[in-house]
């Protein structure tokens, strides 16, 4: 395990992200510490910056977005990475924007309705970043968002 955490840390990480809204007290319970030992690692935690926030996770398909497409995105010309991501970065059907080494600038995980709506974002991010685009649409979501740390 990197980080140099102990067992009851890695633990408590691990509960944590499979469920973030976890109570100390179970928290506490699950890994044999009292409730404010509980909190109290929690904190530190946090404080370590190995927790960097909680949120809720979102039903995209009753949000209405059902189709989740994968963006690849290359520069074209004297086109600058930053401006291709504060471009991408005011699109609210983009959820995820990762550097890229390889022929991309960047790849984008966005959400949309239908291929339609796909259609005109990647028509919107052509003619505002100023790129070329290529895009994957996932059929089949096996797995999202996993811990990244297992109970030890």
């Amino acid at each position: 395990m990197t980080a140099n955490l102990e067992h009851t840390d890695q633990q408590i990480l691990a509960l944590l992200a499979r469920d973030g809204r976890m109570s100390f007290t179970d928290i506490g319970r699950a890994t044999g510490l009292s409730t404010s030992a509980a909190q109290q690692r929690v904190r530190r935690l946090e404080q370590r910056g190995l927790i960097t926030g909680y949120h809720a996770e979102l039903n995209a398909d009753l949000l209405g977005r059902k189709l989740t497409a994968i963006i690849s995105v290359r520069a074209m010309g004297d086109t600058r990475d930053d401006d291709i991501i504060a471009v991408l970065a005011e699109m609210p059907e983009i959820s995820t924007c990762f550097s890229v080494a390889g022929d991309a600038s960047c790849v984008c995980l966005a959400q949309v309705a239908d291929p339609a709506e796909l259609d005109r974002l990647l028509i919107r991010i052509r003619h505002l970043a100023k790129v070329s685009t290529s895009t994957t649409v996932a059929l089949t979501t096996y797995f999202l968002n996993r811990p990244l740390v297992d109970e030890p």
